[in-house]
């Protein structure tokens, strides 16, 4: 019998041979194809990241972090957190552990590529093989925290709530072949290892299952079909894996070398969009994040579809869900692996004939007076529709006895965004360039801006040198510290709107609320901040229906009123005007209360 066992080979071993082989070339050629679809830039920061100690530790850090300890999402559910983490910490472990058995006790079977894998049943137990009943021990131990987290994945199958989830992804056929090939591998695993146990080893799992075994299977006849199933499986789940959801195994590791590398989308299909299209687990946790989840029919238009759709080549399909996209950005801050889903739909944006035709004759005649190390206001065509936000600006300025131009005060540019989330990026460039030129010529040293949404796009795209480019609430905030305007405090309380564009899209959170804080009692929203609900009338949904835009702005003023605030605030236009017209409590800028409750 132990002679047997003592064989380095079996043809069980085939299937997961086959698998592995497989899935080993689908990844090496899936990698030269993508490395040789970067441009050359992008192809140049990917390989200096290995010679870039800082980032290269960063990047094995947050591959620790993101792929086996999955703290983004324990951060959003303990269970759910613990269900990832188990299943993929405990089998890099086995893999590990199996590793360093066969290194300490049968070295010279290293070449064996299959040998780690089934260990238990080629190494019989012997004197040295009795010295390793510690990894016996690590190696039961972690079995069983993957066979939890399998466990409590087929429960989230049947009550996602439970795990903090109120609806999961419907499975495609590769994926329920990877996924019942998954679930199957490690209970297999544990039947394989509990038959050999009294002759293999075993320790406080599997040794209890062979004594329990053994009582009533008295040949081992069962011990080699055993290990042939729990093969298969292996096989079996290899060979869906590049079909599969389950692709984003190997695929995030690619994906944030890449990130840590300074890489952006610049395709929506090709190169580092591969990388993120790859990498979506299908989780499912972008579809509650979607603020058009709030309709059950527009589930279909969540971001985890488009991946699954764009990765198909369905063009109808993905481009029906990038043209509805809101591009307010939660589903990217909910997502743990942190695909950058607005960025890979306005790349597909990009490729669509939308019938717009730009005339940018008119530039011509603008022109900006010239001012010297001061301020320059740029309002941008929403604070325009709403003048109570322009008139005060103008007033703070004017008390706070600044000097300070208004650039488009009798009409100006767009500021370019609304043509960048269309994907127009050469038509927006045109814009952004002109814009560029007058104000460089006005001589100013900050551009102050009081729209999110111009904001973001001044900030990144028009890389404006020494000037200064600031969110009037940041600005506010500044007058407050130096003491240039300061404030009567009264008893209302304020409840803070985060913007999509300067919370998500540009990560302020905090300064709002510092001013808040000198001027009344701030209260929480039900969710606020990363997670905080757009306003419904992002410029973003290129086909969103107004009836789906108003039951949007019906969650999110829900949320806001959820510890009765006397006065909604905000730092957007857009969501100032979005809000007024359905809400029944005071809607208002945070310049408009700051400019009421200046002591004169």
């Amino acid at each position: 019998m132990s002679e047997r066992f003592a064989v380095p080979y079996n043809d069980f071993v085939l299937p997961f041979m086959i698998g592995m082989v497989f899935v080993l070339i689908f990844l090496f050629i899936g990698l030269v194809k993508i490395i040789k679809d970067l441009p050359g830039r992008d192809r140049k920061k990917f390989f200096l990241l290995f010679v870039n100690p800082k980032r290269l530790a960063l990047s094995i850090k947050d591959i620790f972090a993101d792929c086996l300890f999955h703290v983004k999402i324990f951060k959003k559910n303990f269970l759910l957190g613990y269900m990832h983490m188990s299943i993929a910490l405990g089998w890099f472990m086995l893999i590990v552990i199996g590793h360093i058995e066969v290194w300490l006790y049968t070295p010279q079977r290293l070449s064996l590529f299959y040998y780690p894998i089934f260990f238990r049943y080629f190494v019989a137990e012997t004197s040295y093989t009795l010295r390793g009943s510690f990894f016996f021990f690590l190696m039961d131990f972690f079995l069983l925290m993957v066979l939890s987290g399998v466990a409590l994945a087929m429960f989230k199958r049947v009550r996602s709530k439970m795990l903090g989830m109120r609806r999961t992804t419907k499975a495609s056929l590769p994926d329920l072949i990877a996924m019942y090939s998954l679930w199957a591998i490690f209970p297999l695993r544990l039947l394989a290892e509990s038959f050999t146990a009294g002759i293999s080893g075993g320790s406080f799992l599997t040794k209890p299952m062979f004594w329990i075994f053994s009582n009533f299977l008295s040949k081992d006849y069962h011990i080699v079909p055993t290990w042939w199933a729990y093969s298969i499986a292996l096989g079996a789940f290899l060979v869906a894996l590049p079909f599969s959801r389950y692709m984003h195994i190997p695929t995030e590791i690619i994906l944030i070398l890449m990130r840590n590398a300074g890489i952006k989308v610049s395709s929506h299909r090709k190169g580092y969009a591969e990388t993120q299209i790859y990498s979506c687990s299908s989780c499912g946790i972008c579809i509650d994040a979607c603020p058009m989840g709030i309709h059950r029919k527009n589930l279909k238009y969540s971001s985890v579809y488009y991946m699954r759709f764009v990765r198909r080549r369905n063009k109808i399909k993905s481009g029906a869900i990038a043209d509805k996209c809101l591009m307010c950005g939660k589903c990217v801050a909910a997502c743990p692996v942190g695909v950058e889903s607005c960025d890979l739909k306005r790349a597909f944006r990009a490729t669509v004939p939308y019938k717009i035709e730009q005339n940018y004759n008119y530039t011509e005649e603008i022109n900006i007076p010239k001012i010297k190390g001061k301020v320059l206001y740029y309002a941008g065509c929403m604070t325009h529709l709403t003048p109570s936000i322009k008139s005060s600006i103008s007033g703070i300025l004017d008390k706070a006895g600044i000097e300070w131009s208004f650039m488009d005060q009798d009409g100006g540019l767009c500021c370019g965004r609304p043509l960048k989330l269309a994907g127009k990026t050469e038509s927006a460039q045109k814009l952004i360039d002109e814009n560029k030129r007058l104000i460089k010529e006005s001589g100013a040293n900050t551009l102050l801006l009081s729209c999110p949404i111009c904001y973001k796009v001044f900030k990144e795209e028009y890389g404006l040198g020494a000037i200064n480019v600031i969110h009037h609430s940041v600005f506010l905030l500044n007058l407050l510290k130096e003491k240039r305007i300061s404030l009567e405090k009264n008893d209302f309380k304020y409840v803070f709107h985060d913007p999509c564009e300067l919370g998500r899209g540009s990560g302020i959170y905090e300064e709002p609320r510092q001013i808040i804080g000198c001027m009344g009692n701030l209260v929480d929203a039900e969710v606020q901040k990363s997670e905080s609900i757009c306003c419904g009338g992002s410029i973003g949904s290129i086909t969103l229906s107004y009836e789906d835009r108003k039951h949007i702005t019906d969650s999110s003023l829900r949320a806001l009123n959820y510890n009765h605030p006397d006065v909604i605030l905000t730092a957007c236009p857009l969501c100032r005007k979005t809000f007024s017209s359905q809400s029944s409590t005071r809607i208002a800028d945070i310049s408009e209360i700051v400019n009421e409750q200046i002591k004169q």
